[in-house]
């Protein structure tokens, strides 16, 4: 539930309503910048957002489920706010975006969120515009945490992770045995080879000398 000071819920019930979106974007570096569809400079909760950053709002949706939301927003690569040479080295990748309305002609009186998520894949247009899907906290929820147990290692062949350093024609398929016979490098094997496969868990007891639960 959105929760709003009582100076701007009577300002929104005014039949004139002087309202616009800003945008938050908070960077993985620490880079907070804030840009509005204003006309003029405006100074919300510490955070200045300036105008003509370029940036246009698409449709935000939600759900009341866990099903991450989406959004979507575009501008322009030569906004001082974004530019190509941060988007080609990847410091706007996974930037968090706030969205709020804000009442321009008194923006003191504090924002009401519509938004609140991160960056995702950034797409460049024939014209040098950009456009970017946005999705909300709740992607993180799909976001997978920690390691996959299997019994194949899971690093790649000369990688920090590996540490096979000669690799020239040689491939691997990323099992155990292979990684003691041909590279003598288990104890960088990344996998758990000695894993029970299916055959241990849909097994039933066995039929003799069963001491009471070992097969």
């Amino acid at each position: 539930m959105k929760q709003l000071s009582q100076a701007l819920s009577d300002a929104l019930m005014q039949d004139c309503l002087t309202l616009c979106l800003c945008w938050r974007l908070s960077r993985a570096d620490g880079l907070v910048i804030g840009v509005t569809e204003h006309d003029r400079e405006l100074l919300v909760d510490s955070v200045i957002y300036s105008p003509g950053a370029g940036l246009e709002a698409g449709q935000f949706s939600q759900s009341g489920d866990l099903k991450p939301g989406r959004g979507a927003v575009g501008g322009v690569l030569s906004a001082d706010a974004i530019t190509e040479t941060d988007l080609e080295a990847g410091l706007w990748d996974r930037c968090r975006i706030d969205v709020y309305r804000v009442d321009w002609s008194a923006p003191e009186l504090g924002k009401i969120a519509v938004w609140t998520g991160f960056l995702s894949e950034i797409t460049r247009g024939p014209t040098g515009g950009f456009e970017a899907e946005l999705i909300s906290l709740k992607a993180e929820l799909e976001r997978p945490v920690g390691r996959v147990l299997q019994r194949r290692c899971d690093a790649i062949l000369g990688d920090a992770r590996c540490g096979v350093v000669d690799v020239a024609g040689r491939t691997c398929d990323q099992r155990f045995e292979t990684c003691l016979n041909d590279f003598s490098n288990t104890e960088n094997h990344r996998g758990f080879p000695h894993l029970p496969g299916m055959h241990f868990v849909l097994s039933g007891p066995a039929q003799t000398g069963n001491d009471g639960g070992k097969r």
